[in-house]
């Protein structure tokens, strides 16, 4: 009867282990979830999040229970809500990539006026569908599986309860960022060449004929070549998105020089 009851209280040790563990694999998962694409957006209703967050951590927490720090305090707290938010805000620069290269294209072709959404995130009908598209094919491509590894693999870079090096996570953060305006702009640089080419056409059709209102043929004239393009180069635009996202969760915390 007595060895019994002191299995049980060494099971419940281990409960209590697990469950601080667990907790505070939940604050860096929790904070990631809410930036994180497909699960961290805005139409996702916060209950649903928080059930996300909670599987995640389920999965998560039986790789991550063996480096966590013997014993967490408040500063330990603070580094997971740290950790989380920037894995977090580097998925979500993938988004805003997809959002930058919409407006940009919408700019460029004359549909910057045609909205389909309102606050908290205002933005063109064009980058609406990219992002609409570049997240339904980022799930269908099993973008949980990936997120979760990543997570897990975070314990290895960014050890729980221990503030990263400073210098090395503003390197690291830099260059994700540089990262997304780059995609941004190479998924865009099709229309604003096409763009420019064809206003430099029109601006010496009007340098020869300047009877000829070229702005009232012209201005329609780009919106309709701009939709054609549209159609054209969005299964491109978005294979290059994906690769780079995947390329991203293959290597998340590779930096090149």
């Amino acid at each position: 009867m007595t060895l019994n009851f002191a299995g049980l209280l060494d099971l419940i040790g281990l409960g209590q282990d697990f469950a601080v563990a667990a907790l505070f694999v939940f604050l860096r998962i929790g904070a990631a979830m809410a930036l994180i694409p497909a699960f961290g957006e805005n139409s996702v209703p916060q209950r649903l999040r928080l059930f996300i967050a909670l599987a995640f951590t389920a999965v998560v927490a039986p790789a991550a229970m063996p480096l966590m720090p013997k014993d967490p305090g408040l500063m330990a707290t603070a580094v997971e809500i740290v950790a989380g938010l920037a894995l977090g805000a580097a998925f979500r620069l993938f988004i805003l990539a997809l959002q930058t290269a919409g407006a940009m294209i919408a700019q460029a072709t004359s549909l910057s006026q045609i909205t389909a959404g309102a606050p908290p995130e205002p933005q063109p009908a064009v980058g609406h569908l990219l992002t609409a598209a570049g997240l339904a094919l980022a799930v269908m491509a099993g973008l949980h599986v990936k997120v979760a590894a990543v997570l897990i693999l975070s314990y290895s870079i960014l050890p729980a309860g221990a503030f990263p090096n400073a210098s090395d996570i503003t390197e690291w953060g830099v260059w994700q960022i540089a990262q997304a305006f780059s995609l941004a702009f190479s998924l865009a640089a099709p229309f604003t060449i096409a763009a420019l080419m064809y206003n430099l056409a029109l601006g010496g059709i009007n340098r020869a004929m300047p009877a000829l209102m070229v702005s009232f043929i012209g201005a329609p004239a780009l919106s309709a070549a701009g939709l054609v393009l549209l159609a054209l180069l969005s299964p491109l635009l978005l294979g290059v998105w994906t690769g780079a996202l995947a390329g991203f969760l293959d290597s998340p915390f590779e930096v090149q020089n």
